[in-house]
């Protein structure tokens, strides 16, 4: 059967070195990440390309059920090292968003959002080929991570036209698709995409994503490194941020009010 529907997930950092809560929201520990695809896999889940996502949202494709995205923003070391190994060995795609004028270095732009005030290790140009020449796709997250809507506009410009020439120098092609830095964006942002050759631009809004979803407002469901397995399933079956069993019980019970 066919889906009408697709969800994209949304992880950042894979470790295990975290120091506090706001760490702990955006680092998920290899152990756990694993028992995320382990539960993902028995549920029967099927994992696509954001190519193919794409292709199926502009109605040029077609999905099976349960088929889902997965990518992670920013472009941390621990994908490579954690992450990459075990997609590998399961055949399944994934998409990184890379801060390309970061590449090699550290996630300057959390220094201050950080309370341990620390920053983590990035992706370098070795490991991004490695992981392309085996299936991954590596698209925009801007060269410097800004909010775009701050931006003059031709500082704009120059952040999503630089990443995409980035990428094209790096893997030989440049970036399709853009991922919002920290999920921001306005209508000028949107015009500035569409202007300077992005395909399409993921949000950081919860939801699903239907064939009639705007391209450039791609809805994805935040992963957080405290969501257990069996969390990270009632977020995709109710497409929300919120994977507690109060709110999943909540959720059914207003449906039921509703239909009375």
């Amino acid at each position: 059967m066919e889906s009408s529907r697709v969800t994209v997930l949304m992880y950042h950092r894979v470790g295990e070195n975290v120091h506090n809560d706001w760490e702990r929201r955006y680092c998920i520990s290899p152990a756990r990440f694993e028992s995320h695809l382990r539960a993902l896999e028995s549920a029967g889940m099927v994992p696509c390309t954001v190519e193919r996502f794409i292709a199926w949202v502009e109605g040029s494709a077609t999905l099976p059920e349960r088929s889902f995205v997965l990518t992670f923003d920013d472009g941390y070391y621990g994908v490579y090292e954690h992450a990459f190994p075990l997609l590998a060995a399961m055949r399944w795609p994934a998409t990184v968003f890379l801060v390309t004028g970061l590449i090699g270095k550290d996630d300057a732009w959390t220094a201050t959002e950080n309370p341990a005030g620390r920053t983590c290790r990035l992706l370098g140009a070795g490991e991004i080929r490695k992981m392309y020449e085996s299936g991954f796709s590596f698209h925009s997250h801007t060269r410097s991570h800004p909010d775009l809507r701050k931006l003059s506009p031709q500082a704009l410009r120059e952040e999503l036209t630089g990443a995409r020439q980035d990428l094209e120098e790096l893997l030989g092609r440049p970036s399709g698709f853009l991922a919002y830095p920290y999920g921001w964006f306005d209508d000028a942002v949107v015009e500035a995409a569409k202007a300077t050759g992005y395909a399409a631009a993921f949000s950081t809004q919860p939801g699903f994503n239907r064939r009639d979803v705007d391209r450039y407002r791609i809805r994805r469901l935040d992963v957080f490194g405290t969501d257990t397995a069996s969390a990270l399933l009632r977020k995709m079956a109710l497409g929300t941020n919120d994977g507690s069993w109060w709110h999943t019980v909540r959720y059914y019970c207003e449906r039921v009010a509703a239909r009375l």
